[in-house]
C-alpha cells in the first residue's frame, strides 16, 4: 500500500476520512465490528508539537514527551501517522469502542490508551483524519502488524510516527 496517497488507501478497503474534532461529536458512523484504523496528517509541513499535550494522564502516568523524541519520530514523506486496531481474539472491542476511547484519552480523559498518544502532542490534533477497515476474516493485530511491517519497508525501518512499536 502506498502510505502517502489517499486513493490508494481507499483501493485498500478504508473508509471513513473523517477529521477527529468531527468524530468527538458524532461517532456513529465508525462501525461496530472489528478492523483497524488509520489516522492521517494532510497537511505535508512538520507539525507544531506541544510540550503539555490533550492526552490523559492514565493511572499517573504522564503521557507527554520531549520536544527531541516527536522531532525524532517524525517521518515527513507520508500521510499516516499511526496504525491501531480494534477487537479480535475474543474481543468485545469494536472499532467504534476502541476509537471512542482514543479520543476520550485525547480529550484528557483517564483512560488507558496509551498507544498512539503523540498524536496529542500535535498543535491540531482535532484536524487529523480517520479512516478504518473492518476485517471480518481476519484478526486486527494480524492485519496491524502486516501494515506496520510494510510502512517500516518504504520507510528505512521507521514505524509510523505514533506507534511506538511493531
Amino acid at each position: 500500500m502506498d502510505f502517502n496517497n489517499i486513493a490508494e488507501i481507499k483501493k485498500a478497503g478504508f473508509t471513513g476520512f473523517k477529521k477527529m474534532k468531527e468524530l468527538f461529536l458524532d461517532n456513529s458512523e465508525i462501525p461496530r465490528e472489528k478492523g483497524v484504523y488509520l489516522i492521517l496528517v494532510l497537511d505535508k509541513k512538520t507539525p507544531d508539537f506541544l510540550k503539555i499535550g490533550s492526552g490523559g494522564y492514565f493511572k499517573g502516568r504522564n503521557p507527554n514527551v520531549s520536544f527531541d523524541e516527536l522531532k525524532a519520530n517524525w517521518i515527513a514523506k507520508t500521510i499516516v501517522i499511526y496504525i491501531g486496531k480494534a477487537g479480535g481474539n475474543g474481543s468485545s472491542q469494536t472499532l467504534q469502542k476502541r476509537l471512542k476511547q482514543y479520543f476520550g484519552f485525547g480529550q484528557g480523559k483517564n483512560i488507558g490508551h496509551q498507544g498512539g498518544r503523540y498524536i496529542w502532542q500535535l498543535k491540531n490534533s482535532g484536524d487529523l483524519i480517520v479512516c478504518w477497515k473492518t476485517t471480518p476474516k481476519a484478526e486486527p493485530a494480524d492485519v496491524e502488524s502486516k501494515l506496520i511491517q510494510e510502512f517500516k519497508v518504504n520507510y528505512n525501518n521507521h514505524r509510523p510516527f505514533a506507534n511506538l512499536k511493531d
